[in-house]
């Protein structure tokens, strides 16, 4: 996922255009599009993540951890998942996820709403 594509999902969520977002944060007309194929740069990026507050990690797709308030940085098996996540495949992340789900039933059963059966 290009970090034009966790920008454009971010956007999706908020129910807010790609055109929009760049009005509303002072981009220039078809800027954020041109993240399709480049890197963005540091200040841009850091304005679209305080705009969703996300890291700027989440948006270039070094974690799947939107914010750093979602982590129990005390909790070193985190970041042991994390680190093994980053070497899976997305079809290798969806089967560690089920078998996390189908394991500890009670502990996803409020986040399960949102989730596919599977």
């Amino acid at each position: 996922m290009t970090v034009f594509d966790r920008v454009k999902k971010l956007a999706d969520e908020q129910k807010i255009s790609i055109t929009e977002l760049e009005e509303r944060l002072g981009f220039g007309k078809n800027s954020l599009y041109s993240w399709k194929k480049k890197v963005p740069n540091a200040a841009g990026l850091q304005k679209i993540a305080d705009y969703f507050n996300v890291s700027t990690d989440y948006l270039l797709g070094r974690s799947e951890v939107k914010r750093f308030d979602d982590v129990d940085f005390d909790d070193d098996d985190l970041f042991l998942i994390q680190r093994a996540r980053k070497k899976m495949s997305d079809e290798e992340k969806k089967r560690f996820m089920q078998v996390m789900k189908l394991t500890f039933v009670k502990a996803f059963e409020e986040d399960d709403d949102d989730e596919e059966d599977f």
